[in-house]
C-alpha cells in the first residue's frame, strides 16, 4: 500500500531517524522524503511517501508509537485517496472551468462532489460536468443561515477542503475559524499589494508594470491568510483596467489550480503566517 505521512512539530534531534525507523517497523520502504525547519518558529515539517505491506492501520500504529515523544501533528492517508473539495463561485467561470477540466483529465487529484454559488449563472456549466450545483443566495439577513447550510453540506459530503474560485462574498469570522487551514481563495492581485475589491483598477491607478494573482488560505482577516502560490505577468502603461482583467484571468486559473494540486498532494504546511510548500 502506498501512503503519505505529513508531520509537523517543534524541531528537535531524532525526528527523521524515528520516522524512518517507524516506517521500517511496519514493513515499509520510503519512496520520497522532504523536510524543512523554519528558523524563525523552530517548526519542523516533513512529508514522507512510503510503501508498506501492513496497510494503513499498521502504519498508523507504528508511526504513532515511534513518533509520540515528539508530540507531532501527524496525518497519514493512502496516496490514491482523493481529497474531496467543495468549490464556491459567483459569476466568473474561468477558475471553475479549469478545476472541472483538470479533474476530468485526472490531472487534479481531487473529487468535486458539489459547487455552491450565490448566483444561478454557472448552474448549466456545473451540471454539464455531472456535478451537483447548490444555489444559496446571500443577503445580510440570510448570511448566517446560508453559512450554516454550507457547513452542513461539508459534513454530509465529507468534504476535506473548500476552494473559493472567485466567490465574491466575504465569509464570516465564525465560518473561517471553523475551517482553519481548509479554505483556499484566489485573490486577483500579487498580495500583499492591492487587497480588497477591484485590485486591477487599483493597479491601473498606480501604473504598475506587473500584475499577479495569489492563492492563499482564508482567515478572518480579509486577504491576509498564508500565501500558497503566486504568479505574475508584465504589463505596460497602454493596458486599460479591462485588459488587465483579461490578462489576470489566465494567471488566476493557473495559480488556483496549482494551489489545489499542492493541497491535494499534502505538500503545504502552515507555519505561523507563512506556508512551507514542497515541490
Amino acid at each position: 500500500m502506498d501512503l503519505i505521512a505529513s508531520l509537523q512539530c517543534e524541531d528537535q534531534p531524532g525526528i527523521v531517524h524515528a520516522m524512518t525507523t517507524a516506517v521500517l517497523n511496519c514493513g515499509g520502504n520510503i519512496i520520497e522524503n522532504q523536510q524543512f525547519t523554519d528558523p524563525t518558529t523552530n517548526q519542523f515539517v516533513m512529508r514522507t511517501r512510503f510503501e508498506t505491506s501492513q496497510g494503513i492501520d499498521g502504519a498508523h500504529k507504528s508511526l504513532n508509537e515511534g513518533l509520540s515523544k515528539f508530540n507531532p501533528s501527524l496525518h497519514i492517508r493512502q496516496t490514491a485517496q482523493k481529497p474531496r473539495a467543495l468549490v464556491m463561485v459567483t459569476t466568473e467561470s474561468h477558475c471553475l472551468r479549469d478545476l472541472l477540466y483538470l479533474e476530468e483529465l485526472g490531472e487534479l487529484n481531487v473529487e468535486i462532489p458539489l459547487v455552491i454559488s450565490n448566483r444561478e449563472e454557472l448552474r448549466s456549466l456545473v451540471e454539464s460536468h455531472g456535478v451537483k450545483f447548490l444555489f444559496l443566495p446571500v443577503t445580510a439577513d440570510t448570511k448566517a443561515s446560508q453559512e450554516a447550510e454550507i457547513l452542513k453540506q461539508i459534513q454530509a459530503l465529507k468534504i476535506d477542503f473548500v476552494v473559493l474560485a472567485r466567490y465574491m462574498q466575504i465569509l464570516s469570522a465564525n465560518f473561517c475559524n471553523t475551517l482553519p487551514g481548509k479554505i483556499i481563495n484566489i485573490h486577483h492581485s500579487f498580495l500583499p499589494g492591492f487587497k480588497g475589491a477591484k485590485p486591477y483598477h487599483q493597479a491601473h491607478e498606480r501604473g504598475v508594470k506587473i500584475i499577479g494573482a495569489s492563492a492563499h488560505f482564508v482567515t478572518s482577516d480579509l486577504d491576509e491568510g498564508p500565501i500558497i502560490e503566486q504568479d505574475v505577468a508584465h504589463v505596460t502603461h497602454n493596458a486599460t483596467p479591462e485588459e488587465l482583467i483579461a490578462i489576470g484571468r489566465d494567471i488566476e486559473r493557473r495559480v488556483l489550480a496549482k494551489a489545489v494540486k499542492l493541497y491535494a498532494d499534502d505538500k503545504i504546511f502552515i507555519v505561523g503566517k507563512r506556508t512551507v510548500v514542497f515541490s
